[in-house]
């Protein structure tokens, strides 16, 4: 079976509101080992980036200023990830946004159901751990999967560690079989990941003297409204 691991950043949250894909990851399994091959694109979306979308991957207009529109890389793409089994966290996300991007071209790739079937491994986790956090983060802590290089998201390194995790949380049963499969196979080939250093730097905001006395005096007010004090003024006492 050929699986791509799929992972997206974006300029905002909803593709309604003409948001766009600015980088693509993916990662390639076959037969439940990693290959080594993979696809990595930033894209210019041609608009500008929601500060908090920033604040998640740290990527900027201006660093994208020069990249390829998505038309350009399309093809590629679909070369890429046709026939295979997309393996994506929070699919419909991830998904909606691709669809968006191929809508708007003029080639007659619609939807990428057309080229591909699509496993959400946010569903996945939730009914194989109910009642749990099941974040991207919490099944890395969850599976013991290496996530320290992660300071920012990126799509091809969210995508790298995704593949260890669903590799990880799938190695017990594959399928709907119940044959037990070894363990190294989910963890082989696994190696140190590091952002792409071209990536600009993340601004640090510090609060001004006016927000921090703001901060205090909320802070006074909770302590004096509530029977049992300001956690956060005994933790600052305590230190």
């Amino acid at each position: 079976m050929r699986q791509i691991v799929l992972d997206t950043e974006t300029t905002g949250l909803d593709p309604q509101q003409g948001h766009r894909i600015i980088e693509i990851g993916c990662v390639e399994i076959q037969n439940r080992r990693l290959t080594g091959n993979h696809f990595q694109v930033y894209l210019n979306p041609e608009r500008e980036i929601d500060e908090a979308a920033i604040e998640v991957h740290g990527l900027t207009a201006d660093f994208l200023s020069d990249k390829p529109r998505f038309q350009q890389i399309e093809q590629e793409f679909i070369d890429f990830v046709n026939g295979a089994e997309l393996i994506i966290h929070n699919a419909p996300f991830d998904v909606g946004f691709l669809d968006s991007e191929l809508d708007q071209t003029k080639s007659k790739n619609l939807k990428l159901a057309q080229f591909c079937t699509v496993l959400d491994t946010l569903v996945f986790a939730r009914e194989k751990h109910p009642g749990q956090r099941n974040s991207l983060d919490a099944l890395c802590k969850r599976y013991e999967v290496d996530n320290t290089q992660r300071t920012l998201h990126g799509a091809l390194l969210d995508a790298e560690i995704l593949a260890d995790v669903y590799l990880t949380m799938t190695s017990g049963q594959s399928s709907l079989s119940l044959k037990e499969e070894p363990a190294e196979a989910a963890i082989e080939n696994r190696k140190q990941r590091h952002l792409d250093p071209n990536r600009p730097r993340i601004p640090v905001l510090s609060a001004s003297p006016e927000e921090l006395k703001h901060h205090q005096a909320r802070l006074e007010d909770i302590d004096k409204q509530s029977a049992e004090g300001c956690l956060w003024l005994q933790l600052e006492a305590e230190a």
